[in-house]
């Protein structure tokens, strides 16, 4: 996992900043415009960057609650290769839940049961019980 230089770090974190206000507002179009802003700053080789990790993840996030599945499995779907991703519960359940509404079952499986298998029952906790409801299916 490779950290970002300052001279990167610093406005990206800023424009995440200021997306996750927004976004706590419920301006999730106005959150995902600065996501992007600060997917613009990273450099071209994402997998890299564990900062990629948290703007493609904040990305999926505005994009899945924009109704947008196409958009949030995309962003997801990479960030999933970037440090750490694979193994980021929040990310497996949103990959997954994107998967699952674009009728995707197979894929959907695969990472909403990778979301509880690392974070447990507690993912699910706010979310709506079709998706549990596909893990279960699948580990019975």
């Amino acid at each position: 996992m490779t950290a970002l230089p300052a001279i990167l770090h610093e406005p990206i974190q800023a424009l995440l900043d200021e997306g996750d206000k927004l976004f706590d507002k419920g301006n999730f179009e106005a959150a995902l415009i600065k996501y992007e802003e600060a997917r613009a700053l990273l450099p071209s080789d994402l997998e890299r960057w564990e900062a990629s990790t948290w703007v493609l993840a904040a990305i999926g996030d505005a994009c899945f609650l924009m109704g947008n599945m196409e958009c949030a499995q995309q962003a997801l779907a990479t960030a999933v290769n970037c440090p750490e991703g694979a193994t980021n519960p929040f990310v497996q359940l949103r990959l997954g839940q994107s998967e699952f509404e674009l009728g995707r079952l197979d894929a959907a499986t695969v990472a909403l049961s990778l979301a509880f298998a690392t974070g447990g029952e507690e993912v699910f906790e706010d979310e709506e019980a079709k998706y549990r409801s596909l893990v279960v299916r699948a580990a019975a």
